[in-house]
């Protein structure tokens, strides 16, 4: 069990208590004792700092669009407006190439997708001490602030996504359409039954690429800061701005392929050939 004072102690005194401290979450429903999930699945559970956080951000993101879209002018155009014109531009382009026809509404997904992936890698540059010690002094004995670090929110994303895959089949080929791709691809009708099979694999790994993918990078890259975190005060410094350097380039990166691979996913339901 985590000692929940290891948030106000010095790293060093006891660096295991201090890294299980910093990689539990706040939530609800979780085993009293270790303060985790039952399982690797456990639908009882409820986190609370994901959810909080995620919520959170994606106020943000709703706030800086309606602000924008309300005060928006295109002869003089303000910081945050070129930005926003800038990642529409972009993520609209990347739609134009890879989908085969026209569609109006992958492309504010894509945009949704990436801002908010992005904005949650984000908190992993906030400085691995400070949240949890904020809430501890008011009565809060853990929060994570780094949802992508937490596997029920990355595959919560990629089962989204998920989802969307199979209402864009099942709209662009109808139901039968969409069933006819488990029996007869790749191999023909007649090969059936490996075709299921084949095809369910195919599908299933593509939420759990995306999930895991996202999951592995952030989690990395906070284990390696509460690590760096261990560190004398005075040595933390040249590692801790290097990474944090390097990490502004992974969370970038992480958000742009889940955004890009959502995408993709996306758009073979309008590929003939698939």
């Amino acid at each position: 069990m985590a000692d929940t004072s290891a948030a106000a102690q010095p790293a060093t005194d006891n660096p295991v208590e201090y890294i299980q401290h910093h990689l539990t979450n706040l939530c609800l429903g979780c085993d009293p004792e270790t303060h985790r999930a039952s399982g690797l699945i456990d639908f009882s559970v409820f986190f609370v700092d994901t959810f909080l956080v995620s919520l959170f951000l994606a106020g943000l993101i709703m706030l800086a669009a309606w602000r924008v879209g309300r005060n928006i002018d295109p002869d003089n155009p303000t910081g945050l407006q070129n930005v926003l014109e800038m990642l529409v531009e972009f993520v609209n382009g990347m739609v134009r190439d890879v989908f085969p026809k026209p569609n109006a509404l992958v492309g504010p997904l894509g945009l949704t997708i990436f801002l908010w992936v992005f904005l949650m890698n984000l908190m992993d540059l906030v400085p691995v001490d400070l949240v949890p010690k904020l809430f501890y002094e008011a009565g809060v004995p853990y929060f994570k602030i780094v949802p992508t670090t937490n596997l029920d929110a990355t595959f919560g994303l990629s089962l989204t996504i998920f989802l969307l895959i199979i209402i864009h089949n099942v709209r662009e080929r109808g139901a039968w359409g969409y069933v006819k791709t488990y029996l007869s691809h790749p191999f023909g009708i007649w090969l059936f039954p490996v075709n299921v099979a084949m095809t369910l694999i195919e599908e299933i790994a593509k939420p759990l690429s995306l999930g895991l993918r996202l999951f592995g990078n952030l989690f990395a890259g906070e284990l390696l800061f509460i690590l760096i975190a261990l560190l004398p005060f005075w040595a933390q410094f040249v590692p801790g701005g290097a990474w944090a350097i390097f990490h502004v380039l992974v969370i970038t990166l992480q958000a742009f392929i889940f955004m890009l691979l959502s995408i993709v996913y996306i758009s073979l339901a309008y590929q003939d050939d698939h």
